[in-house]
């Protein structure tokens, strides 16, 4: 225990020369970190009194407040401006439908009218051309017979004329050959 003693008085010792080799300065009494605090607590003094910090930080609060609702009303215009042209869009895009399905509807159906149309205009032509065709063919007929009965009303004058020539006289023969073609001009004609 004595040991101890000894160690502790030596330990104090110590401490005091080494407290006295490195004495802090001091002004009033009061060391370097005490005129800190003063300092501090006299700018913040002065800051509240000659500055009216807290008014400024608030009026600097108040003012970024301002802003940052600006902004918010910014957006929600944005917002309410971008949900109604979306909802224009869609509008347009359903109008656009509804009329493409339109126009495709009236197509199918001038096509359906158009191909009907056609029929039965191709059902008149062929008509047409058949009762022409027929026709021609009836005028053809008859200009055949009229030229078959006008050939052989000819060959039976001929045949008529040679047989009046050898039978009658030669006056007799004339007078009837003159009745027999204006008889048959008259028929034929």
């Amino acid at each position: 225990m004595a040991e101890e003693q000894v160690l502790t008085a030596g330990t104090v010792a110590d401490g005091a020369a080494h407290t006295e080799a490195h004495a802090e300065a001091t002004l009033f009494g009061v060391g370097a970190e005490g005129w800190v605090y003063t300092g501090v607590a006299i700018f913040i003094v002065l800051a509240v009194v000659v500055f009216k910090a807290p008014k400024l930080i608030a009026n600097a609060l108040d003012e970024r407040i301002a802003g940052v609702k600006r902004q918010l009303n910014e957006a929600a215009a944005l917002r309410s401006e971008a949900e109604a042209l979306l909802a224009q869009a869609e509008a347009a895009k359903a109008a656009a439908e509804a009329d493409a399905a339109a126009i495709r509807q009236r197509a199918v159906a001038e096509a359906a009218e158009l191909v009907k149309t056609s029929e039965a205009a191709a059902s008149e032509a062929i008509a047409r051309r058949t009762a022409a065709a027929e026709g021609r063919i009836a005028a053809a007929e008859r200009t055949a017979v009229a030229e078959l009965k006008a050939e052989v009303a000819a060959q039976v004058t001929k045949a008529a004329a040679a047989i009046i020539a050898a039978r009658a006289d030669k006056d007799l023969q004339t007078r009837l050959t003159e009745e027999a073609i204006a008889g048959l001009d008259r028929r034929l004609h």
